[in-house]
């Protein structure tokens, strides 16, 4: 975990932990296993910061922000053993055609694939019958603030 990142609502960086290992190490260890053997997790340390950093210097649009989470440090590795635990679990559930947030996979892949299917549709020269394509506004399948 980077040290240098923001820190969460705790006010404590991933750095803090990291310098003041040898004191605080085991209470972070016990609030991770807490969680993970009970689901115990204390209030105070399971919130989050939102806030919006401007992408452009007078930003008019929400589209012009960009929304970061601060979370606690102990959220975060909580997060980050919960992902490394499913990490083997994931190539079960998730399909090959899923190109989004999977390594090796690029979202750019699905815009060379939806040319070639409209290009196979206008150029098809025996007649367009079962052939269908259906165009998305790909900002609406994702949570957004406008």
């Amino acid at each position: 975990m980077a040290g240098s990142k923001l820190p969460g609502p705790d006010g404590m960086p991933a750095k803090f932990f990291q310098h003041y290992w040898i004191t605080v190490g085991d209470t972070l260890c016990n609030m991770v296993l807490s969680f993970l053997n009970d689901g115990h997790f204390l209030k105070k340390f399971n919130f989050t910061y939102i806030t919006l950093i401007p992408k452009v210097d007078k930003p008019i649009s929400m589209s012009q922000f960009l929304p970061i989470a601060l979370c606690s440090t102990a959220a975060k590795v909580i997060a980050k053993v919960l992902a490394m635990r499913l990490k083997k679990f994931l190539p079960s559930v998730i399909l090959d055609s899923q190109s989004a947030f999977v390594p090796n996979r690029l979202i750019t892949d699905n815009i060379l694939l939806a040319y070639e299917a409209h290009h196979l549709i206008k150029h098809r020269k025996h007649g367009n019958q079962g052939l269908m394509s259906i165009k998305m506004d790909m900002l609406k399948a994702y949570d957004r603030i406008e």
